[in-house]
C-alpha cells in the first residue's frame, strides 16, 4: 500500500501546520479538508495563513462523494469529535489508516468503535509551539508526530506505511512501539502545561523557569503518574523529565491550546485533562486534590466569560 490521498478534518493549529506541510508537497486535488460549507466560506473568504503564507488548501464537504482516504488525520478539539467522525464517513474506507492527533487518551477507543481499531494506529503530536490567532497561525518549532500501533513492540506494516509517505512529506515523525506510554506520557504533560498556564494567564516560558507556576504543574502531572500506575502503563519520574525536557524546546512566548482558549473566550477541553483526572482518581481511589484545584478555576474563568456572553 502507497498514501497518495489524504483527508485532514480540523482546522485548528494542528490541522493547519500539518496540512500546510502537505500542500506543499502533494498535488492539491490529493489532499482535501472536510469542513462545512459555511466554514468553507469563511476560510475562502479570509483565507487560512500559516507563518505568513495563504494556505491554498482542497476543501470538501462531508457530503461530497470522494475515494475513501488512505490517510485520514483527525485534527478537531475534543469537544467536536462526535461531529466528525460522523464528518468523515465517505472517507473512509477498507484500507485507510486513522492518526487522531486530539490531546487525551480516549479518542482512539472513541473512533475505533464506529471505524474499527484495526484502521486506527495511535498517534501523538508534540514539540509544536503554534499560536492560532484568528485565521493566523505561527510557529517557530514544527515537533512531529510520533505514532504506531496499540500492541508493544510491534513495528507493522501499516507503520512501515506511514513511514514512509511521511519521509516523502518531510513531515517530522518518530515511530513508538510503546505507544500507550507516550499518549500517557502527553496526557500528563497536557494536564500540568495546558492547565497551570490558563490558569496563570502566562506561557510556556513562565512554566520553563522554577516557581509556583512550575511547581503547580509538576504537582498535577505527578498525579497523572499515580493513575497511570492504576491503569496498567507504569509512567515513572523518567518520563515526567522527558516530558518536562520536550516543554523545554518550546519557544518562551508561546501558549498551549487552553491557554489560548481562554484568551479568545472559548470552551477549553478542561474535562479532558483535569476532568478525566478527577474522575479516574475517584475510580481508582487516587487522591487528585491539584487536578481538583485547577479544574474549579478553570470553570470558575470560563463562568465569568460564558455569563457575559
Amino acid at each position: 500500500m502507497v498514501i497518495k490521498k489524504v483527508s485532514i478534518i480540523g482546522l485548528g493549529a494542528l490541522g493547519i501546520l500539518f496540512g500546510h506541510q502537505l500542500a506543499k508537497k502533494m498535488p492539491r486535488a490529493d489532499l482535501r479538508i472536510i469542513a462545512d460549507q459555511n466554514r468553507i466560506q469563511r476560510y475562502q473568504q479570509n483565507g487560512v495563513f500559516c507563518n505568513g503564507e495563504c494556505c491554498d488548501f482542497n476543501y470538501v464537504t462531508p457530503e461530497e462523494p470522494c475515494e475513501p482516504a488512505d490517510l485520514l488525520i483527525m485534527a478537531v478539539k475534543f469537544n467536536g469529535l462526535k461531529d466528525a467522525i460522523q464528518s468523515v464517513q465517505k472517507h473512509v474506507g477498507e484500507n485507510t489508516i486513522i492518526l487522531s492527533l486530539l490531546n487525551g487518551i480516549t479518542s482512539e477507543e472513541i473512533i475505533g468503535e464506529i471505524y474499527g481499531m484495526d484502521k486506527i494506529l495511535y498517534s501523538v503530536a508534540q514539540g509544536m509551539d503554534a499560536v492560532k490567532v484568528g485565521n493566523q497561525l505561527t510557529y517557530d518549532h514544527m515537533g512531529m508526530i510520533c505514532f504506531g500501533e496499540s500492541e508493544t513492540g510491534l513495528i507493522s506494516e501499516r507503520v512501515n506505511v506511514v513511514t514512509e509517505f511521511f519521509e516523502q512529506m518531510e513531515v517530522p515523525y518518530k515511530v513508538d512501539s510503546d505507544m500507550l506510554t507516550r499518549l500517557w506520557g502527553k496526557f500528563m504533560l497536557n494536564v500540568g502545561v495546558n492547565q497551570t498556564v490558563a490558569v496563570f494567564e502566562s506561557n510556556y516560558g513562565e512554566v520553563q523557569q522554577e516557581g509556583p507556576a512550575r511547581s503547580k504543574m509538576i504537582s498535577a502531572m505527578k498525579e497523572v503518574i499515580s493513575l497511570s500506575e492504576k491503569a496498567g502503563v507504569q509512567l515513572t519520574e523518567e518520563d515526567l523529565d522527558y516530558w518536562l525536557g520536550v516543554l523545554g524546546t518550546l519557544s518562551p512566548d508561546g501558549k498551549p491550546s487552553m491557554a489560548q482558549d481562554v484568551e479568545a473566550k472559548r470552551i477549553s477541553e478542561v474535562e479532558l485533562f483535569s476532568g478525566t483526572v478527577v474522575k479516574l482518581g475517584k475510580r481508582f481511589g487516587v487522591p487528585t486534590p491539584i487536578n481538583q484545584e485547577l479544574y474549579h478555576r478553570i470553570k470558575l474563568i470560563e463562568n465569568r466569560y460564558t455569563m457575559i456572553g
